[in-house]
């Protein structure tokens, strides 16, 4: 049987748009399920531990798709994604809600990595360029579909349905992949490497859990934390012995010697902390700053989905016009340049100025991670390109974790002090500017006060944002000045 490539590629849009509008659909729900399940303060954890457990398997995934083949893998994600989904739509309380989140991220981690990976697989480098260049995009689309697919089902169903509508896509996208997708490769008994798999995970687990918490529930200093580096130090440092040893180890340290994978998925990690950073305190300024509602917020946000759309479509031409280094680069001084734009606004600048720098953004990170993911599956042939590819995919989630971790420590730490400056009160709750509603029962000088407290905060975020993404344009100009060569698939 030879391979449909059409109707493979079908299959894995539909995976990617899943995973992709997950996280659009789910925010815009929360408001909802808080008011049915209760459980405020656990609101975070519904998302940091599908963050985490997907963030752990990504790598374990990435690599048994390379011992057992991309279907095997691929349907067992799937499955275990759409279990976690059925059962999120059945929770009867916010702690088991988290807990089913937890299982669907477990899915989540084969989802992606393994998607990419086949796409990898049935096309050609010059073609990778471009058919990435669409897969990216639905991330683009996903950030502008989701919110309003979410709102449907919240008003006109019930939240459930969030969870629910997963399941029959998944299942088509499995019986697509089953039966369009050739694989041929040699089926063998494989070496599993259970301990790196065991020590990977329980030290990613401390130092993701330690990065989430760190400044929010425990401070950085605390007994808590530094237990959870050292107990993150040490079973890494375990790994990596394991993996120097290992017959087929689970992250091929190898990968690392590469440099256009090493230096692709160091920018990649870097660029990350500023696409969280942004996602995250650009509504606080919308509804905090200005006062407006959390619609405005959301439109506020959609230019970037627009522009990272264009931006993917740019870079498959632009690859093999310019090639992938100067493609990156482009990308990554228009993230800089409009990063150092949004350190420059203040109070009064008008919503229409962070729309337009909201695009541009988009545009950078359009161009930008599209370069990265295909330089990362080309680099390789198909018996690395699982591992490769799920590299990438976990350096960018791991990016994102740490960002919202420092900057949030940041953001915490520049409130406390400007409270402290200007003689407000210890209880004031910098929360109820954020409610309209609550806002619009305290006095109008401590709104402005308030207000200003937290335009500085945003700004020092912002302002620190801004040097990550000259670290990333920095690291970037690392990038070998040839394209990876193109490498023979493993598919008919």
């Amino acid at each position: 049987m030879k391979t449909n490539r059409r109707n493979v590629t079908i299959a894995m849009l539909v995976a990617t748009f899943l995973a992709a509008i997950e996280v659009t659909i789910v925010s815009t729900a929360m408001p909802r399920i808080v008011s049915d399940l209760g459980g405020l303060k656990l609101i975070s954890w519904v998302f940091a531990i599908y963050l985490l457990t997907t963030s752990v398997t990504t790598p374990i995934y990435g690599k048994l798709a390379d011992l057992f083949g991309r279907k095997v893998i691929f349907t067992f994600g799937t499955a275990v994604f759409l279990l976690g989904s059925a059962l999120c739509g059945l929770a009867q309380s916010m702690e088991q809600l988290i807990v089913y989140r937890a299982i669907q991220g477990i899915g989540a981690g084969a989802v992606l990595p393994v998607t990419f990976t086949i796409i990898g697989d049935i096309y050609s480098f010059e073609e990778r360029a471009k058919i990435q260049g669409l897969f990216s995009s639905v991330w683009g689309i996903s950030g502008i579909v989701g919110p309003l697919v979410g709102g449907f089902f919240v008003d006109v169903l019930s939240w459930h349905w969030i969870f629910f509508v997963n399941i029959p896509f998944g299942i088509i996208a499995v019986i697509m992949v089953w039966m369009y997708l050739n694989e041929s490769f040699e089926k063998k008994k494989q070496h599993i490497d259970y301990a790196g798999a065991v020590t990977f995970t329980i030290g990613m687990c401390a130092l993701l859990y330690a990065f989430l918490t760190g400044g929010q529930e425990y401070s950085w200093g605390s007994g808590m934390i530094l237990t959870l580096f050292a107990v993150a130090v040490i079973f890494l440092g375990v790994f990596i012995i394991v993996e120097i040893k290992s017959q087929e180890p689970m992250l091929p340290l190898q990968l690392f010697s590469i440099r256009s994978i090493s230096i692709s998925n160091l920018v990649s990690f870097i660029v990350s902390a500023v696409l969280i950073a942004i996602t995250a305190y650009l509504p606080m300024w919308i509804q905090g700053v200005y006062g407006g509602a959390a619609t405005n917020s959301g439109l506020a946000l959609a230019p970037m989905s627009i522009g990272w759309l264009l931006g993917a479509i740019a870079s498959g031409q632009l690859m093999i016009r310019i090639r992938t280094r100067n493609t990156a680069l482009i990308g990554l001084a228009t993230i800089m340049l409009a990063s150092l734009w949004l350190a420059l606004i203040s109070m009064g600048t008008s919503q229409f100025v962070i729309i337009a720098i909201m695009f541009i953004t988009g545009l950078g990170f359009g161009l930008a991670v599209t370069v990265f993911t295909v330089t990362v599956q080309s680099s390789v042939d198909w018996k690395l390109r699982g591992a490769a590819t799920a590299s990438n995919s976990f350096v960018r989630t791991l990016g994102q974790t740490v960002g919202i971790a420092l900057f949030g420590t940041l953001f915490n730490s520049a409130i406390a002090r400007y409270m402290q400056e200007h003689g407000m009160e210890a209880g004031t709750d910098m929360n109820q500017l954020l409610s309209p509603e609550a806002a619009s029962h305290l006095p109008a000088q401590l709104i402005m006060s308030m207000r200003e407290g937290l335009a500085y905060a945003l700004h020092n975020v912002f302002l620190i944002m801004c040097i990550v993404a000259v670290m990333a344009l920095v690291a970037g100009l690392w990038m070998p000045r040839t394209n990876p060569g193109s490498v023979s698939t493993r598919s008919n």
